[in-house]
């Protein structure tokens, strides 16, 4: 099937833009019928459109799709009904379209977990995954309910990480901006002033104008810089794998920043291991798949370790205390439930307890950040005020003299 772009109507004459894959434009048009809209103008996507698709569907539109399935698969509403409701009530074009083709799917005899796993860039394989141990065992809507309430957990975790980001990069970025405004027009003004005084000038005094001249000169460089090394290093990344790997065992170790990291990647893949777990997935097929959502090759690299200790006979704890990953209080936690038969608990427990430390840590970070930023602005002030007044302050002593 080709993607085709396409402009049509809805039955309260709203205009809606959107992709879609059909065989041709008729197979379009009935496409868009069954979505309860009516085709204007439709085309085959060209090779090559910059168009992405990908980036569309949000996080709070799969919580929407779990817990409203959910709530009709509990209500004894048939599945085909549950989605095609679902399908017509969203306002998202592009899950619109993804749900249109789950529809077709599930209508042609695959299984829902089948249908999902046509789209990716959409629902991961854990959640596929998860929706296959669901239809399996006869627990759709429990599995669907601990999704919902995962990717709620999911994006409150996000939200946190931006939280360690967003803050000191404002600030940082006040201060730059500060600084750059300094050296580039202040500056300036008053090294003229100073030579005119035909005195000596102090060594503070000439590496300010030093450091004035070269951002008045390569003010372009200082912001060039910055933007080709994060592309380099975006592009090395993508590249080389190694590469991939030293960089995400950097950022593990970079003060302060990095254990919150280790401990936002293991409680994630705790949360999602105790999930798959308690849904009947096997321990093995769950560190597989919780390898997925790692984020960082150091973890993953760790957790492929530990399955497959795991896989020669070793006891999940044993496996996890010998990798290093998780310290020796959370790997009694896993022990004990382990041992006890309750392990998703324990996972449970395990995810529940680094929360706990993200939260208190990323508080603790940004309290030292302030006064930290404060103190580097406050530095920077005072060496340029130091460097300014102090041989204008040299001259008034000597006239009074």
């Amino acid at each position: 099937m080709a993607l085709f772009t396409y402009k049509a109507i809805d039955t309260r004459g709203k205009a809606s833009l959107g992709q879609i894959e059909a065989l041709n434009i008729i197979d379009l048009e009935m496409r868009l019928k069954r979505m309860g809209l009516d085709l204007i103008t439709g085309a085959p996507l060209k090779r090559g459109s910059s168009m992405l698709r990908a980036g569309s569907v949000k996080r709070e539109d799969l919580i929407n799709f779990c817990f409203h399935l959910e709530q009709l698969s509990s209500a004894g509403v048939p599945l085909m009904e549950g989605l095609s409701d679902l399908r017509d009530s969203v306002d998202n074009p592009r899950f619109r379209e993804v749900l249109s083709g789950v529809v077709e799917s599930i209508q042609g005899g695959t299984g829902l977990s089948q249908a999902l796993g046509t789209y990716p860039e959409v629902f991961s394989g854990v959640f596929c995954s998860l929706i296959r141990a669901g239809e399996s065992t006869g627990r759709l809507s429990e599995v669907l309910k601990s999704l919902a309430e995962t990717l709620k957990w999911e994006d409150e975790l996000a939200a946190q990480t931006r939280k360690i980001v967003m803050y000191p990069a404002f600030v940082g970025s006040i201060v730059i901006m500060v600084t750059l405004f300094l050296m580039i027009y202040l500056v300036p003004q008053m090294v003229g002033f100073i030579k005119n005084m035909n005195q000596v000038v102090p060594l503070q005094t000439r590496i300010l104008i030093h450091v004035s001249n070269f951002c008045v000169d390569y003010w372009w460089s200082i912001i060039a810089v910055p933007a080709a090394a994060f592309f380099a290093i975006k592009i090395a990344i993508q590249a080389n794998p190694l590469f991939a790997y030293q960089f995400d065992r950097v950022k593990l170790n970079i003060p302060f920043v990095g254990p919150i990291l280790r401990k936002i990647i293991l409680s994630r893949f705790a949360s999602t291991m105790a999930l798959m777990y308690s849904s009947g997935i096997t321990i093995l097929d769950a560190i597989h798949n919780a390898e997925e959502t790692a984020g960082n090759a150091v973890i993953k690299e760790g957790l492929h370790t530990a399955g497959q200790e795991i896989a020669d006979g070793k006891s999940v704890t044993t496996a996890f205390q010998d990798v290093g990953l998780f310290p020796p209080l959370v790997v009694r936690m896993m022990k004990v439930g382990e041992s006890t038969g309750a392990l998703d608990s324990a996972l449970l427990n395990v995810s529940y307890f680094y929360n706990r430390e993200v939260r208190e840590s990323i508080a603790k970070v940004q309290v030292m950040i302030e006064p930290a930023l404060t103190v580097i602005l406050g530095a920077v002030l005072g060496w340029v005020m130091l460097s300014v007044l102090g041989p204008i302050y040299d001259t008034i002593s000597k006239i009074k003299v």
